[in-house]
């Protein structure tokens, strides 16, 4: 079926959970918008996996307690995939377990089911944009012992200040050119900065940027949280 025209730029989202009423919900709510199209729904992790592989969308939804493949190992399967999907975790449970393993997983949020759907809304056309959105409830202290000891495996280094001020507007959301002005540098020292910090951390993208801004305590946590 040819897809409608207002349809050609929108957001692609694939819904996994085991319960047939909670992905009709979604599907629903999200559907309602016309900047997301719902391009799948699956039952569980493995279905989900293949038509992330098919059909590459751009976020998937995904519960965390499904039969068989849970929501975490499909968070790390998909990884791989280029293109790689944004993966946002959606659960009942506040457990700081649960939010650490997500997190290492790879997800760029984590959402409890209670969220009102103008915030459901909010948060995943954020975490398209390349932001880690997280809801209020989550623990930050958790989520800030989880980060340190991630960098302390990875034997991240101790950032320079300016690295660190570089490190906190990228997590800010500003482009490279907005931070070179607010800086007073050249665009290209901001880039070397940046390439610095990732080799440095082995921080993979701007979403892994922000858990560590977060974790470090460069930016608040409620900036990132939705609420």
């Amino acid at each position: 079926m040819k897809r409608s025209a207002h349809k050609a730029t929108a957001i692609r989202v694939i819904i996994v959970d085991d319960h047939p009423v909670v992905r009709r919900g979604l599907r629903a709510c999200l559907e309602e918008k016309s900047q997301f199209e719902v391009v799948a729904e699956a039952a569980n992790g493995r279905d989900a996996i293949e038509q992330a592989s098919a059909l590459q969308p751009d976020l998937m939804l995904v519960d965390i307690n499904m039969p068989g493949m849970d929501g975490l190992q499909v968070c790390e399967a998909v990884r791989p995939l280029r293109p790689s999907p944004r993966v946002v975790i959606l659960s009942i449970h506040n457990r700081p377990e649960y939010v650490q393993r997500a997190l290492a997983a790879g997800a760029c949020g984590y959402l409890l089911k209670d969220i009102p759907a103008a915030q459901l809304v909010e948060a995943l056309e954020r975490v398209y944009r390349g932001e880690v959105v997280l809801s209020p409830q989550v623990t930050e202290v958790a989520l800030n012992q989880w980060m340190r000891r991630q960098n302390r495996s990875q034997g991240g280094r101790s950032l320079s200040r300016r690295e660190q001020q570089v490190v906190t507007l990228i997590a800010r959301g500003f482009s490279n050119k907005e931070i070179a002005q607010r800086l007073g540098v050249s665009v290209r020292t901001v880039e070397t900065h940046r390439e610095r910090v990732m080799t440095k951390l082995n921080l993979r993208n701007v979403a892994a940027i922000t858990r560590y801004a977060i974790a470090e305590g460069l930016i608040p946590l409620e900036e990132n949280s939705g609420s």
